[in-house]
């Protein structure tokens, strides 16, 4: 009888360790599906956010690429007297080439001419002392002041577009036998620049005719002599600027001018 209890006992006991054995195996192996859906989770968000970096860089690198300079690697071959030469040789020509990683050349003589008046005027200058061979982008040139204050005969616009018809002992004579010839040997677009206002009216029927010689030719024009902020300049900034009516300071070149010329060719390429 007492055997009998304690077998009874036994199997009794064995069966409760047996339940609570199942019982903490099934509540471990909970655990560790919860910890496995965690950690999957974990790399999915993981994933979202690494794919969203690689977005936010492609948007980066899109809106760089938006803003490159297209100034950049172009040459300019600039034409001109002493406005273009500027102060101890530095003026707008030079600020362009630093400022945009590109290449300047100018051929400047101070008191020259458009007009053929001898080896320096700006026609001989354009066929004797510019390579023919060299590659341009663009090729500028100035509306020289010296034309006006020398009282050069304006001249007319032609109707022809043969070089050899341009009369280039006049002021627009000279411009229309730059243009053909710019155009036919370097095969760049050609554009004219003005200076800014000042008391001339001659200077004034010189402006005029660039526009018209622009229907004709399709030249560009740099137009500081109308651009209605550089007419309404403070007098206190017009003397910083601008050493007389016509010349600029290293300041005025840096600060007033340049900054139009690059508006211009940026707009230009755009």
């Amino acid at each position: 009888m007492h055997f009998k209890k304690s077998l009874v006992l036994f199997l009794c006991l064995t069966f409760f360790i047996s339940a609570v054995f199942v019982g903490c195996t099934e509540q471990k192996e909970d655990k560790t599906e919860n910890s496995i859906e965690s950690d999957e989770s974990i790399m999915e968000n993981s994933i979202e956010v690494s794919e969203e970096s690689v977005i936010d860089i492609s948007v980066a690198e899109s809106e760089e690429s938006v803003i490159e300079n297209v100034l950049k690697g172009k040459t300019f071959m600039f034409l001109g007297s002493s406005v273009t030469y500027g102060v101890d040789n530095i003026s707008f020509v030079e600020y362009i080439a630093r400022n945009n990683d590109c290449t300047c050349k100018k051929q400047a003589v101070s008191g020259t001419t458009l007009v053929d008046n001898g080896a320096s005027s700006y026609v001989q200058r354009m066929l004797n002392n510019i390579n023919k061979n060299e590659s341009f982008d663009h090729f500028i040139c100035q509306l020289s002041t010296n034309d006006a204050s020398q009282n050069k005969p304006l001249g007319k616009v032609s109707d022809s577009k043969k070089i050899e018809d341009f009369d280039t002992t006049t002021i627009i004579g000279a411009m229309e036998y730059i243009i053909a010839y710019a155009s036919s040997t370097w095969d760049c677009p050609v554009s004219f620049y003005t200076g800014t206002y000042y008391n001339s009216a001659l200077y004034q029927k010189m402006v005029d005719a660039l526009y018209e010689l622009q229907d004709k030719w399709g030249i560009g024009i740099i137009d500081l002599w109308n651009n209605p902020e550089m007419r309404n300049v403070s007098s206190q900034n017009y003397t910083l600027y601008m050493s007389d009516q016509v010349h600029p300071t290293k300041k005025g070149y840096e600060e007033w001018w340049t900054p139009v010329f690059e508006e211009y060719f940026r707009s230009y390429y755009a």
